[in-house]
């Protein structure tokens, strides 16, 4: 099974978060999701191990958000998805998945509740 951690480099949270997953001895696949954007499936999934909604993960502080807030409450579950994966710097991070499980990074201590 592999772990995984969608990653921001430039932000120091997601950059302790994998400092704690290597430090117990785990090697994630990183994905730089600015770089390499998570679709919409994919972040559907995610929100689903994640046991959240679109609106839970998305970054309130951002421009991109503030801008759009009140279209996106508008929107259904489905809408929301597909606008956070064509805006995805809104994503919160870092976002860990193992298995069907998945935590965000904030505090970056909480992602050692899927690592057992």
């Amino acid at each position: 099974m592999t772990l995984s951690i969608y990653h921001n480099p430039k932000c120091s949270k997601s950059r302790q978060t994998l400092e704690i997953l290597r430090s117990n001895g785990h090697d994630p696949q990183i994905i730089e999701y600015l770089q390499i954007p998570p679709d919409a499936d994919t972040l559907a999934s995610i929100i689903t191990a994640l046991g959240a909604e679109p609106i839970d993960i998305m970054r309130t502080n951002e421009a991109e958000y503030k801008a759009a807030h009140s279209e996106i409450g508008s929107l259904n579950r489905t809408e929301q998805i597909q606008w956070l994966a064509t805006n995805i710097r809104v994503l919160q991070r870092p976002i860990v998945i193992n298995g069907n499980q998945a935590r965000i990074g904030r505090p970056p201590e909480s992602v050692l509740e899927i690592l057992r």
